[in-house]
């Protein structure tokens, strides 16, 4: 059975380092999935949920609020200014802080205020989506 590593890692830690047989996670472009031997590829990622299919037949599911992928023929790089592991997502925490930027959309002064509420407003749709998801997953 082939594997590649994979290391998922925020600005605060590493979320995740192990071998893999499949990573999905959201490209700029779409959807990716990515196994060993993938040609190098370097992209901007999406919000949302990265799914890795572990070596030992496990899942462990990360959400990442955007950032860089890294792809080497054996090894995987996720970097994200923030991730959170699907166990420790918060549904409540994360619908508040919708409701919240939701708010902040519509209270906008300017330009600039009116594009950082709508970024963190798809953050926090694309991490309930990904809650909801690893819920169904387990």
């Amino acid at each position: 059975m082939s594997t590649i590593r994979v290391d998922v890692v925020s600005a605060e830690a590493s979320i995740f380092s192990g071998d893999a047989k499949f990573v999905a996670l959201p490209g700029e472009a779409g959807e990716l999935g990515i196994l060993p031997g993938h040609i190098p590829l370097i992209t901007r990622i999406k919000p949302g949920a990265v799914r890795i299919e572990k070596a030992d037949g496990g899942e462990e599911f990360v959400f990442v609020a955007g950032g860089i992928l890294e792809v080497q023929p054996n090894h995987i790089t996720v970097l994200s200014d923030t991730a959170i592991r699907g166990h420790d997502l918060d549904e409540a925490k994360a619908t508040e802080a919708r409701r919240q930027a939701e708010e902040a959309v519509k209270n906008a002064a300017s330009d600039i205020d009116l594009a950082k509420a709508t970024s963190e407003l798809a953050v926090m749709a694309a991490q309930i989506a990904a809650l909801r998801k690893y819920r169904q997953k387990k």
